[in-house]
């Protein structure tokens, strides 16, 4: 007799009544299918849900919500390694970007979503371990990207979603000013003024814009790319979400490096921000498995 798989559902609480979301996991169960839900209330629920599956022994964890629940639940993941036999990670996309879900070919349309999530093909993924004790799944980005995503209103959010991270940095263009900093990383050095850097597990953020085009997911490595400052102009940052190529663009591929400034600098982890003048990031190659549909294009 196949024993039918066990999911927990760790839901970003302001999705809780999400009519769509109900009505998706009610076709669940009236499959037959076990699936419990947890919904999040503070920082760290997260991670006491995931400690919850774990003892209930499901297949699946599954982050239901934006980029940041992803993070969170991936990373509480990952934080258990190599103590634990993880469940695979399920993503149920809700958040206003999406940028992993919509790079990994997740479907957008709830129901879909979540059968994929329950039933799909687990593969090992690599995740990114920041400063020993943080993690992103998708990008990190810092400079006047990492500024722009932490300030950029959420009505706007709503309002426009993806695009809203584009709108609010032409608005705020006075504010454009470069972060003084050095990196290193294997066979690598640079030292300068950056305008915008980009580290890439996943190849977008910002709503979709491809900071780093040639990330993958499964290939033990992460892609570093950076707008550096010797000209200030819009255009640039043009170059740099199109991929164009620019002597100003600074790009290189790495299992780690390490980011040294004078001062502090923002970053963002998957839209979770984190400040310091002292980061070293590293891959942790195939650190959890992913159920992602047969198209993903952040596959090797």
């Amino acid at each position: 007799m196949t024993q039918t798989p066990l999911s927990l559902l760790i839901l970003n609480g302001k999705e809780g009544g999400n009519p769509e979301v109900r009505n998706a996991v009610k076709n669940v169960r009236d499959e037959g299918l076990t699936l419990h839900v947890r919904t999040t209330w503070e920082q760290g629920d997260a991670a006491r849900y995931v400690n919850e599956a774990i003892a209930l022994g499901v297949d699946t964890v599954i982050a239901g919500g934006g980029d940041g629940t992803i993070n969170e639940v991936a990373g509480a993941l990952a934080a258990l390694q190599p103590s634990h036999t993880l469940p695979s990670l399920g993503i149920l996309p809700l958040g206003t970007a999406n940028d992993f879900a919509t790079a990994c070919s997740i479907p957008l349309q709830i129901d879909n979503a979540l059968q994929l999530a329950i039933k799909g093909r687990a593969v090992p993924i690599d995740i990114a371990k920041v400063n020993d004790d943080r993690y992103f799944i998708n990008m990190a980005t810092g400079g006047f990207g990492a500024r722009i995503t932490t300030e950029t209103p959420a009505m706007l959010k709503s309002a426009l979603g993806g695009a809203s991270y584009f709108v609010h940095g032409l608005m705020r263009m006075d504010t454009l000013k470069a972060d003084q900093c050095e990196i290193r990383g294997p066979d690598f050095h640079w030292s300068g003024e950056a305008l915008v850097i980009g580290i890439g597990n996943g190849k977008q953020a910002g709503g979709g814009q491809e900071l780093c085009p040639n990330a993958l997911i499964n290939d033990g490595l992460l892609q570093l790319r950076l707008l550096t400052a010797t000209e200030i102009l819009p255009a640039l940052l043009t170059s740099l979400f199109s991929g164009e190529e620019n002597k100003n663009v600074i790009d290189a591929t790495l299992p780690w490096l390490e980011i040294s400034a004078p001062h502090d600098i923002r970053f963002n982890l998957d839209g979770e921000p984190l400040s310091g003048s002292q980061f070293r990031i590293e891959v942790m190659p195939a650190a959890l498995l992913c159920r992602l549909p047969p198209n993903c294009a952040l596959l090797g």
